[in-house]
């Protein structure tokens, strides 16, 4: 395996690999070791069938289902992420961690390109670890001693956004009156693996601090999230048709630009299972 460094804040690129086929008890150890020490990893050039896609994600820790989206028929583990030509929204244009409002969010998310458009479409992400590190120490301390609640309401619930814009893009989104329920976790929590400090708060589902008022948390949090998403602390992933790009929700927010008007982007997208977050 040969990995080169996208950017300094995080994310890397991996060559000579083959996923399409099982992967050994070492190969997984070094994918979850470049993992490990750059929060999202591309590979490029792997034909994986829906098969070696959910394969490869019980071999990092087993599938987890994905709520308010339809997965594919026979697939209760697989998403298709789709952007049609005459579609005006894509999903997930919005700074996020993944399920965050799970009581036990998905430590990895695996993403596999079937369609590119020829210009835009790129994700960015956002190194979590340095969004705490760079806060003030006043800050730091405070947060450490918070709890935030987490919602998938807002962007799922019924009547939620996804809802109110469901006839202008093509994702089998189904909007619940469950997404409204909330669950508190620790502002900062610790990474299993590294044992580093990373902020978990996120603009689409982290919704106030426990035991705040909403307009009491909204100041701080916007303060926290413009903070967080400076360019200093991102990378850039540029999609190939093929690539398979793996990231670390416990370390790590994402957004999906809407840059590419008139051209598809096709994607199938499965979730790692884990555990409930521990606090810093």
């Amino acid at each position: 395996m040969q990995v080169r460094r996208l950017a300094g804040a995080l994310g890397a690129e991996l060559t000579g690999l083959d996923l399409s086929r099982p992967q050994s008890s070492a190969e997984i150890n070094a994918l979850r070791e470049a993992l490990t020490a750059h929060l999202v990893v591309c590979i490029p050039g792997q034909a994986l069938s829906l098969d070696a896609l959910e394969r490869l994600t019980d071999e990092l820790g087993g599938r987890s289902v994905t709520p308010f989206v339809k997965p594919l028929p026979d697939r209760p583990y697989v998403i298709r992420v789709i952007k049609e030509r005459e579609d005006a929204l894509n999903f997930a244009n919005a700074w996020h961690s993944d399920l965050s409002y799970l009581p036990a969010p998905p430590s990895y998310t695996l993403l596999q390109a079937h369609e590119v458009p020829d210009f835009g479409g790129d994700t960015l992400f956002q190194n979590q670890y340095l969004a705490f590190e760079t806060l003030s120490a006043g800050l730091r301390q405070a947060l450490l001693g918070l709890k935030a609640v987490h919602s998938a309401g807002p962007a799922y619930g019924t009547g939620g956004i996804l809802d109110r814009v469901k006839d202008k893009m093509s994702m089998a989104i189904e909007p619940s009156k469950d997404a409204y329920r909330e669950h508190a976790h620790p502002a900062v929590i610790r990474h299993p693996d590294s044992g580093r400090a990373a902020l978990y708060l996120n603009p689409v589902y982290t919704q106030r601090f426990e035991g705040w008022s909403q307009p009491e948390s909204q100041a701080l949090l916007q303060h926290i999230f413009h903070h967080a998403t400076n360019e200093n602390l991102t990378c850039r992933v540029r999609w190939s048709a093929g690539m398979l790009t793996v990231w670390d929700n416990r370390a790590t927010q994402h957004n999906a630009l809407n840059d590419y008007p008139g051209q598809r982007r096709e994607m199938f997208r499965t979730s790692v299972a884990g555990a409930t977050p521990v606090a810093a």
